[in-house]
């Protein structure tokens, strides 16, 4: 097995070296053309018993208009919730894409030319006039290749994709196919996808597709890295450059205000910045997402990469962002709207962060894969901290943890590291999402995995995956540094019984504390609430429970945060779609928000909460730093002898 897994890290250190190394986020300058090919493409399922009539009839052949009957399709957005049609909308297998387009001739000499896809699900085959380019494994983040030999400069071009939304025990995520044999109750070939996470399995190609252009020598990678040391700001920069030996480096330092800090000649080298101004998250400073930009021109390819000057480092008890303690606010949150699913929308994207600040929020959880870059774009710059997800929820079972299972997890966190690295927002990696890490494969795969991404992040940012298992039982969290938890005592345990939450949070609390020294954050809490659903006194699912809910936690918070809890995250920020199931009615209605982003009665709690919180007018508990967390329960008002009168 040892074996096995050293030969993987061998194949992705060579693909790493070998196959580019960059995954720059597309953007014009001087030197770089890029043009959309989002848009309405041609659109239709292989609704064949095995899926395989796209292949069998090379569907990328010719437009996909003679293939069959076709539908329009926007691009980037979900397939599922476009159409009225419902088996459209829980299709699982084969779907294809087309569209024709048009390139400049002035990108046909002297260009490189490349084919961006900034995400589709799951997996993805593509094929530009006939010759396949590239195929992906794996969603929510970019995939690329050099195009500019087979584009047509003279007529017209045709670009064909084949995406398959198939989950399987090695995907991420993970899921199965069950077959349905009995013929007597199933036609034949009948399956079902079953799912390992708690969300709609939305497919298709979910954001921007592009084509852009770069000089032959081009500027390939950009690595930055700051720290902070006697208030002179240390700026260390790697570019990698590719397509050649480049004639000559400019890299020059910029400040908000596009004024020249500093200035370097090499491609590798370390800048220093007299006094200067730190990424801060919202609430913690006056200023709020400072970016500094490098400026980086190789043999004239010019490509800007905004950064951030801040320092991050866990204690036993804190979490520092330059050296200051740093309080998580936070919700979790989902790429999910009414019709779109989980498509691309700058509406969306605007109406969200301006909903985070209304409520206070500081902090978000790319909850459970990694966010759009245009997401993480406006976290850099509006301040708010980013725990960047990986797509590993719901690993469950021995199939999920296997040798083939741990390779493509490896994959996935150095295709996040490569994309994500420069961000100032992320402040933390998240592997996974509530694995079953009471299981014995857990030690190693969780180990390996945590271990590889903390070595192949340059800036060693922490690592830690979600925790539902009990401190008891998990096997995995002694390898992280920070502990994060979901649980939900008072919904799906002791339903209806807000009376139990602060002890037995207490109890989770000095549980995970006895055993792992390090600060914790709970990163979901939450009640499924009905929008509009009112009831005196409160039950499950009215908004006078989903407030009452959040209360009860936020009186053991204010306790244990003058101790070692670093960050509240609710689940979630706002409503939304899930699989059929009688214990969900048309999606998860947990959020703060509706699905349409209208507030729910938590919504207020929680905005009062925060903003009290960053106004420093929160109130305490009270307590003696000796009396927090002992090994006796603390000033419950509920008895515990039934011939006593609860009160």
């Amino acid at each position: 097995m040892l074996q096995a897994l050293a030969l993987v890290l061998v194949l992705i250190t060579i693909k790493s070296a070998f196959g580019g190394v960059g995954m720059l986020y597309p953007k014009e300058s001087e030197s770089r053309d890029s043009k959309f090919l989002d848009g309405m493409w041609q659109f239709r399922a292989d609704n064949s018993p095995t899926r395989n009539k796209g292949f069998q009839e090379l569907w990328w052949k010719k437009p996909l208009v003679e293939t069959g009957p076709v539908i329009d399709m926007p691009v980037p957005s979900s397939f599922n919730d476009v159409t009225e049609d419902k088996s459209l909308r829980d299709f699982v297998g084969w779907v294809w894409y087309d569209r024709s387009f048009y390139v400049t001739s002035g990108w046909a000499s002297g260009k490189r030319v490349v084919l961006r896809f900034d995400s589709a699900h799951y997996f993805t085959y593509v094929w530009l006039n006939g010759r396949e380019v590239m195929s992906h494994n794996g969603g929510h983040l970019p995939f690329e290749a050099e195009v500019q030999h087979l584009l047509n400069y003279d007529s017209s071009n045709l670009v064909t994709v084949a995406i398959n939304n198939t989950l399987s025990p090695t995907t991420l995520p993970p899921g199965t196919i069950q077959y349905q044999t009995d013929t007597s109750m199933y036609p034949p070939g009948y399956f079902v996808q079953n799912l390992q996470m708690d969300f709609f399995n939305y497919g298709g190609i979910h954001r921007h597709v592009r084509l852009y252009s770069t000089p032959l020598v081009y500027v390939d990678d950009i690595t930055i890295l700051t720290d902070v040391r006697n208030n002179i700001g240390n700026v260390t920069y790697t570019v990698v450059a590719g397509g050649g030996i480049p004639q000559f480096v400019e890299v020059t330092l910029l400040d908000a205000s596009e004024a020249v800090v500093a200035q370097s000649s090499k491609l590798a080298d370390s800048l220093t910045i007299q006094s200067p101004n730190l990424w801060w998250p919202f609430g913690m400073n006056e200023t709020v997402g400072y970016r500094y930009t490098l400026q980086v021109n190789v043999s004239g390819d010019v490509y800007r990469q905004p950064f951030g000057i801040r320092t991050i480092r866990v204690t036993e008890n804190q979490f520092l962002i330059n050296e200051k303690p740093f309080y998580c606010l936070g919700v979790a949150k989902h790429e999910d709207s009414d019709f779109r699913g989980k498509g691309l929308d700058y509406t969306l994207i605007a109406k969200d962060f301006n909903m985070l600040r209304w409520m206070g929020v500081n902090c978000i959880r790319t909850s459970h894969y990694p966010y759009a870059e245009e997401i993480l774009e406006l976290a850099d710059r509006q301040g708010v901290a980013v725990i960047d997800e990986s797509p590993g929820v719901g690993i469950k079972n021995d199939n999920n943890m296997g040798n083939e299972s741990i390779a493509h997890h490896l994959e996935v966190m150095s295709e996040m590291i490569r994309r994500d690295k420069n961000k100032p927002s992320v402040i933390m990696w998240s592997v996974a999402n509530e694995p079953d890490s009471s299981r014995h494969l857990a030690l190693n795969y969780f180990k390996t995995v945590i271990q590889y991404t903390r070595d192949n992040d340059p800036a060693h940012r922490p690592v830690t995956f979600v925790c539902s298992s009990s401190y008891k039982d998990d096997v995995a969290v002694q390898f992280v540094d920070v502990v994060c938890l979901n649980k939900y005592f008072g919904w799906y345990e002791d339903t209806g019984h807000l009376e139990l939450i602060q002890r037995q949070l207490h109890t989770w609390f000095e549980g995970f504390r006895t055993l792992h020294k390090k600060p914790i954050i709970v990163t979901e809490y939450g009640a499924d609430t009905v929008p509009g659903l009112h009831r005196a006194p409160s039950s499950v699912f009215t908004e006078e429970y989903q407030a009452e809910f959040l209360q009860e936690y936020h009186k053991e918070f204010d306790i244990a945060r003058q101790d070692f809890l670093v960050g509240e995250m609710v689940w979630n920020f706002a409503d939304f779609m899930t699989p059929d199931g009688i214990t969900r009615v048309v999606g998860n209605k947990k959020g703060l928000l509706t699905r349409q982003r209208e507030p729910k009665r938590g919504a207020f709690v929680i905005r009062d909460r925060y903003n009290a919180i960053i106004n420093g007018t929160a109130q305490t508990c009270g307590c003696s730093p000796s009396s927090k967390y002992s090994s006796q329960p603390h000033s419950y008002q509920h008895s515990t002898n039934p011939d006593q009168i609860i009160g």
